[in-house]
């Protein structure tokens, strides 16, 4: 077992994040005044901070130990301590991780700070392309950031019903082959709730997302209802970008496609995540590559010029090549967005922690490449997140051709603009400004549950008014 004891400080937490790039399940004991690890070698560490902010992390013999001042001003004593922690089992695995000491969500956050990759490499031992392309993706969110005026609204609806469940999946969604009659049980639910608090609204929406899930996961009336029910509630105009999460090529149907087009919609997510279909199958996918590439076609046709596409690089089932194949074939097709998410390990879904992590060295470099490729080919990254038990400690990043990039996905993962959303499972945000470009950011979830959803939409509808100061 590995154990770390804290001495001068109480960041469990943090040392639990950087442990767990190395070796999995970490276990914090604040009653003991360690993190360890039971699937680990017998090894004892002590992390410390000291009296001048320094901080320490060495082996009880003393053979490993790193000890390090402080680079952060004013002292981020977490930030602090993850570095001689990450130095120490760095040396004592042999391994180094992509992003270094950086294990949270944005690290886009603290190469806005520095603004130079090289700092990023030598402070945190993030890897050079990791710390160019957290730069590069920083630049790129705040030219898009700039675009949403602080005094705007972005509204997400989310639909977390789907034809099926892919195996790496745990998103709070129901299998509608096996729920179909609580769809219409939904559909009452979210219009009861947006019908109360949409109105009430009287600032600009600068964003609107109706994602899941899959929205179109219904028939063609059912489609047809979820937008009567959101564009009948909430004020758009000309310029507010407009997203549906189609997703799955299998419920895109022409009569939906055109709907959408004439409510408005601007910008059209067709997610194959591979363009193998053995793959696709295996996954519990219900589509093709094929089907993929005619439902683009079709959605082409129909008048939609900026569509997503997203891909997952280390599937189960396929050789981490096939990502660099999926993202030529993504590239040909031409989309205007292109999304890599890096499988991670999801706490309900029917893949393993061990299938997240096999194969590490091919994945990364078939990341590398997929983004190589994407670059070569004139799109650039917008966004940037990492997840807690990301495989192989990587990224997902959306990349775009210039000027279609996703207002919403900003909005959303930047924490600095203001959030509503609707239906189960959703979480709206507001942020408040403080000392410039700092900002205090405040949650409101809702419900995840569909069932419990549906029983207590009224009362969502009016938390989030009173969230937002609308009642």
């Amino acid at each position: 077992m590995l154990e770390i004891m804290l001495t001068g400080h109480s960041h469990y937490y943090a040392v639990a994040d950087v442990l767990r790039c190395f070796m999995m399940s970490p276990v914090e004991d604040k009653e003991g005044g360690r993190v360890y690890c039971k699937e680990a070698p017998d090894i004892r560490l002590r992390s410390g901070v000291l009296e001048d902010q320094s901080t320490i992390c060495a082996t009880s013999d003393g053979t490993v130990s790193y000890h390090l001042p402080p680079v952060t001003s004013p002292v981020s004593l977490s930030r602090e301590v993850k570095r001689t922690v990450y130095l120490a089992l760095s040396h004592i695995t042999g391994r180094e991780a992509p992003w270094g000491c950086l294990t949270g969500i944005r690290p886009t956050i603290v190469a806005g700070e520095l603004m130079d990759p090289s700092k990023l490499t030598e402070q945190y031992f993030v890897r050079p392309d990791k710390a160019a392309l957290a730069v590069e993706t920083y630049v790129n969110e705040q030219r898009v950031q700039s675009l949403i005026d602080g005094d705007d609204l972005n509204i997400y609806v989310g639909v977390p019903f789907c034809p099926s469940r892919c195996e790496y999946c745990s998103f709070v969604s129901s299998d509608i082959s096996h729920h179909m009659g609580r769809l219409k049980e939904y559909w009452d639910a979210l219009e009861l709730e947006i019908s109360t608090a949409a109105p009430r609204i009287s600032r600009r929406i600068s964003t609107l997302y109706i994602g899941g899930g899959t929205p179109t996961v219904g028939s063609d009336d059912d489609t047809k209802r979820l937008l009567d029910i959101v564009f009948g509630n909430i004020k758009v105009d000309k310029d507010t970008e407009i997203t549906i999460e189609a997703g799955r090529p299998d419920t895109i149907t022409e009569t939906k496609l055109k709907y959408m087009k004439q409510m408005g919609i601007t910008r059209l997510c067709i997610n194959p995540q591979t363009m193998n279909s053995d793959t696709l199958r295996s996954l519990n996918r219900l589509h093709s590559a094929g089907d993929v590439i005619r439902t683009y076609d079709t959605a082409r046709e129909t008048g939609f010029d900026v569509i997503n596409m997203d891909l997952i690089a280390g599937l189960k089932y396929e050789k981490a090549a096939e990502l660099l194949k999926s993202t030529e074939r993504l590239i040909e097709l031409d989309p205007a967005n292109i999304t890599i998410h890096s499988l991670y390990k999801k706490r309900r879904a029917g893949i393993s922690r061990e299938d997240v992590l096999a194969n590490d060295d091919d994945v990364d470099r078939c990341l590398t490449g997929a983004h190589d490729m994407l670059r070569a080919a004139g799109y650039i990254p917008y966004y940037l997140y990492r997840q807690k038990d990301t495989g192989h400690g990587l990224e997902n990043t959306g990349f775009a051709k210039p000027g279609t990039e996703c207002r919403y996905n900003v909005a959303m993962m930047g924490d600095a603009r203001d959030v509503l959303s609707f239906g189960a499972g959703g979480m709206s945000k507001r942020v408040f400004g403080q000392d410039g470009n700092k900002f205090r950011v405040e949650r409101c979830p809702c419900i995840k549950d569909v069932i419990g959803y549906i029983a207590s939409s009224a009362d969502m509808a009016k938390r989030k008014m009173d969230f937002f100061d609308i009642m």
